[in-house]
C-alpha cells in the first residue's frame, strides 16, 4: 500500500500555487510559539489536517520532506517556512540560477579548446600518464604556441562570447524576476579600494586588451609581483587616489546612517584607513612631513652606527652599540646629546610649519598618532639607562598645550636670529611679543586655531590617561621582535607574515646565553607593570618634595655614625659659617680625616648611645599612635624609601609591639637611619674601620666580634 501511495506521490505534478496552499497549510497547524527544533515540530505535526483538495497526509508530508531537503534546517519550522516559500517562488535563486534550462552557457576559453582539441591525441600516445600529468603538458604546449596558431582559438572564443552576451540580454528580458536579486546591490556605499587595488584592475585592464586570452593565475604572476618594484613617484599617484575614494565614501557613509537609523550602524562601521603604515609615512614624507630626530644621543650614537653594520646579524647590532658608547669619552656623549637636542629644536620648527600648512583633519590625524599634548617633549637620557626613566612617563601629569603666541615665536625665532645674531634671547623674545601684538586678529586666527586644537587634544588624552591601565608587560621574544622586526620586514619587502614566520623560527634556534639579555629586559617590564598597578590601585599621599611630613611629637632622628655627630657639631657651632657649604662640607671632610683615631671613636660612641636612645623614644611614640595614625606612618616611610632608593627605613607594625626590621639596600642589608648626604659620611667610616682593623692587628678575637657587631 505504501509503495502505491509512493508512486502516486511522485506521478503528480503539484503546481506553485498548490505548493504555496501547502506551506500555509503548514504554517497554520504550528503551536503559536514554536521554539522546538524543526525536527520536533514535524514529527508532532497532524499531518491529516495539513492535507487540502485531492493532496492526502502521507502526500503533504513527503512532498514537504523534498521541499525541505534544498533549504538550510538549522533554524526553527516557523521560520524555515519563510525559505520555503521563497525557494518555491524562486526555486533558480543566487548559485542555482546557471542550473536554469534557458540559462546561456558561457564559451570555452582559448586554452580549455586547445585543451579539448588536444586531449584525446595526447591520452594514445601516453596512456601511462594521470590527468592531472596530461593537463600539465598541455598547459606547456598551449604557452609555446605561436601568437598566429593562438589567433584560431582567441577568434573562436570572441565569436562566442558576442553569442553568449546576447543571449544573456534575451534571458535578463525573459525572466527579470530571476536576476532581481542577483543584480539588486546592497544599499551600503561600496568600502574604498587600498593604492595597490586601484593600481591591480588598472593594470589588470591593460593586460587584458593585450592578451585577452590570459588566465587570473597569468595576470597575478605577471601583475602581481610590480607593485613592491613600483617607484614612489608612481605609489604617489594610486595612494592620492585612495584617499580621494576614501573621503567620498565617508561622506555617503554618514548620509547612509543618517538616513538608515534602523541599520544601527555608527561611525565605527565606517572603514578607518585605505593605507599601509609604509604608504602613510610615504605619503606624508612627500608631502613635506619632517623626520623625527632620535630621542637621545645614544640613539643618534646608533643610528649612525648601524648605516655601517649592515652585514652584522640585527641580533648582535644592539650588543656592538652598547659596548661602542660604554668606550666613549664623557665629552663624546655630551656632543652627541647636544646635536640631538639641536636636532630636536629644528625637528619642532618645521613640524610646526608643517601643521600650518595642512588641513584640520590631518592635524588631529598627526597628533594623535605621535600622542602629543605639545610639539615639545622632554629630551631623553645620554645613555641606554635613560630608557628606564620612561617607565614613568605614564604617570607624569601631561603638559599643558602650547599658546597661539609660542607657536608664533617658534615660527619666526630662526628667521630673526639669523637676522639679528648680536641679539640675546630675552631680547629676542621681547621682540617677537612685540611683533605678536602688532600682529592683526585676521593672521592670528590660524595660530589660535591650532592652539585650540592641540589643547582639545591633551584634554581628551588626560581623560584616556586617567582610566588606562599601565602597558601590558611584554615577554622577552616580544622585546626582542620589537628590536629586529625593521630588519625582517625589510628583508622580506613588508610582507609581515613572512618576517613574523621567520623571526619565530630564529627566536626558537637561538641559543640560551644570546636570549638572556632579553629576560632580563622582559623580566624588568614585569616589574615596572606590577609597580605601576599597585601604584594605580592604591595611589600614594603626596608628599612636597624636599620636605619631610611632620607628626606630632615623633622624636627627631639623631645622628647615624660618628662622621654625622661630628659634621652636625662643627655646623653647629658656626665656626664655618662664612664658607658656602660646598667648602664648608669639603673642610669637615677635611678635618674628620685628620681627627685621631681616638676621637672618631668617641664620635663613634655618642652616636650608638643617640641611636639606642632614639629607638627608645620611637617605639614608645608609636605605641601611643592610633591604628590610623600608624598606618600613615607606615605609609609615609614606604614612600620616602621607594622615593630615594639607595636608603630605605622600614619598620614592621603588629598589633602587640613596633619592631625595626632590615632593609634590602645595594643588594647588602643596612639598619642605619641615612639620609640623602650621608652616602660620602658612610663611605668616609668604612675608610676609617679599615684603617683601624689595620693599625690594631694586635687586638683581641672576642673585642673584633664586638666592634663588627656594634658596626
Amino acid at each position: 500500500m505504501n509503495g502505491e501511495m509512493d508512486s502516486t506521490a511522485k506521478e503528480i505534478a503539484w503546481e506553485q500555487d498548490d505548493l504555496l496552499k501547502l506551506l500555509d497549510a503548514i504554517k497554520g497547524n504550528l503551536p503559536e510559539k514554536d521554539l522546538a527544533k524543526y525536527k520536533t515540530s514535524e514529527s508532532h505535526l497532524d499531518w491529516e489536517k495539513v492535507a487540502f483538495n485531492s493532496y492526502s497526509g502521507e502526500m503533504c508530508k513527503q512532498k514537504w520532506q523534498e521541499v525541505s531537503r534544498e533549504i538550510r534546517k538549522f533554524r526553527t519550522l516557523t521560520e524555515l517556512i519563510v525559505d520555503a516559500q521563497d525557494y518555491v517562488k524562486n526555486p533558480y535563486k543566487g548559485k542555482k540560477l546557471k542550473k536554469h534550462p534557458d540559462f546561456p552557457k558561457k564559451p570555452l576559453t582559448p586554452y580549455f579548446r586547445f585543451f579539448m582539441e588536444k586531449r584525446a591525441k595526447y591520452a594514445k600516445l601516453h596512456p601511462e600518464m594521470s590527468n592531472l600529468d596530461l593537463t600539465k603538458i598541455l598547459s606547456k604546449k598551449y604557452k609555446e604556441l605561436p601568437d598566429r596558431k593562438k589567433e584560431k582559438y582567441v577568434k573562436d572564443f570572441l565569436r562566442e562570447k558576442e553569442t553568449f552576451m546576447l543571449r544573456m540580454m534575451k534571458f535578463r528580458q525573459d525572466h527579470p524576476d530571476l536576476l532581481e536579486n542577483v543584480n539588486k546591490k546592497s544599499n551600503v556605499p561600496e568600502k574604498p579600494k587600498t593604492p595597490q587595488q586601484l593600481w591591480y584592475f588598472h593594470e589588470k585592464k591593460a593586460f587584458l586588451k593585450a592578451r585577452p586570452d590570459a588566465t587570473t593565475k597569468d595576470i597575478k604572476d605577471s601583475v602581481g609581483k610590480q607593485w613592491p618594484q613600483l617607484s614612489d613617484k608612481k605609489r604617489i599617484k594610486w595612494i592620492t587616489k585612495s584617499l580621494e575614494q576614501k573621503k567620498l565614501y565617508e561622506e555617503k557613509m554618514r548620509e547612509f546612517i543618517q538616513q538608515h537609523p534602523e541599520m544601527n550602524m555608527t561611525e565605527e562601521n565606517i572603514v578607518k584607513s585605505t593605507l599601509t603604515k609604509a604608504e602613510r609615512q610615504l605619503k606624508d614624507k612627500f608631502d613635506g612631513r619632517p623626520d623625527k630626530p632620535p630621542s637621545n644621543g645614544y640613539s643618534m650614537f646608533c643610528a649612525e652606527l648601524m648605516s655601517s653594520m649592515k652585514d652584522v646579524p640585527s641580533t648582535e647590532r644592539m650588543v656592538m652599540c652598547s659596548q661602542r658608547w660604554k668606550l666613549l669619552k664623557q665629552s663624546e656623549k655630551d656632543a652627541y646629546q647636544k646635536r640631538c637636542e639641536q636636532k630636536k629644536k629644528e625637528y619642532e620648527v618645521e613640524m610646526n610649519r608643517y601643521l600650518l600648512s595642512i588641513s584640520e583633519e590631518e592635524q588631529q590625524r598627526i597628533l594623535s598618532e605621535q600622542k602629543m599634548g605639545s610639539f615639545k617633549k622632554g629630551g631623553g637620557g645620554s645613555s641606554p639607562a635613560s630608557k628606564k626613566k620612561s617607565s614613568k612617563s605614564s604617570t607624569e601629569k601631561p603638559k599643558p598645550p602650547v599658546s597661539a603666541m609660542f607657536i608664533f615665536s617658534e615660527e619666526k625665532r630662526p628667521k630673526l636670529q639669523q637676522e639679528k645674531p648680536d641679539l640675546s634671547d630675552m631680547e629676542l623674545t621681547r621682540l617677537l611679543a612685540r611683533m605678536w601684538n602688532e600682529l592683526s586678529d585676521k593672521k592670528k586666527e590660524k595660530y589660535k586655531n591650532l592652539e585650540m586644537t592641540l589643547k582639545a587634544e591633551s584634554e581628551k588624552q588626560s581623560k584616556e590617561d586617567k582610566g588606562k591601565l599601565p602597558e601590558t608587560p611584554k615577554t622577552a621574544q616580544d622585546i626582542w621582535q620589537q628590536s629586529v622586526i625593521g630588519d625582517y620586514l625589510a628583508r622580506f619587502k613588508n610582507d609581515r607574515v613572512k618576517a613574523q614566520k621567520a623571526m619565530e623560527a630564529t627566536w626558537n634556534t637561538m641559543e640560551k646565553k644570546e636570549k638572556i639579555m632579553w629576560i632580563k629586559k622582559a623580566a624588568e617590564d614585569q616589574k615596572r607593570y606590577e609597580r605601576e598597578l599597585s601604584e594605580m590601585r592604591s595611589p600614594a599621599p603626596v608628599v612636597t618634595p624636599g620636605k619631610k611630613m611632620k607628626f606630632d611629637g615623633e622624636p627627631k632622628k639623631p645622628p647615624s655614625n660618628g662622621y654625622q655627630k661630628f659634621s652636625q657639631e662643627m655646623l653647629s657651632n658656626g665656626e664655618l659659617n662664612h664658607l658656602p657649604m660646598k667648602e664648608r662640607m669639603g673642610e669637615i671632610g677635611g678635618r674628620w680625616q685628620r681627627l685621631p683615631q681616638k676621637e672618631k671613636d668617641r664620635y663613634k660612641r655618642l652616636a650608638e648611645e643617640k641611636q639606642r636612645q632614639y629607638k627608645v623614644l620611637l617605639e614608645q611614640w608609636l605605641a601611643s599612635l592610633s591604628s590610623q595614625e600608624r598606618a600613615t606612618y607606615k605609609e609615609y616611610n614606604s614612600l620616602v624609601s621607594h622615593k630615594f632608593g639607595s636608603t630605605h627605613v622600614l619598620y614592621q607594625f603588629d598589633d602587640d609591639d613596633v619592631r625595626f626590621i632590615a632593609c634590602w639596600s645595594h643588594c647588602s642589608f643596612n639598619m642605619e637611619f641615612l639620609t640623602t648626604t650621608d652616602k660620602h659620611m658612610e663611605n668616609e667610616e668604612v675608610e676609617d674601620k679599615e684603617n683601624k682593623s689595620e693599625s690594631s692587628s694586635s687586638a683581641s678575637s672576642s673585642d673584633d666580634s664586638s666592634d663588627s657587631d656594634s658596626d
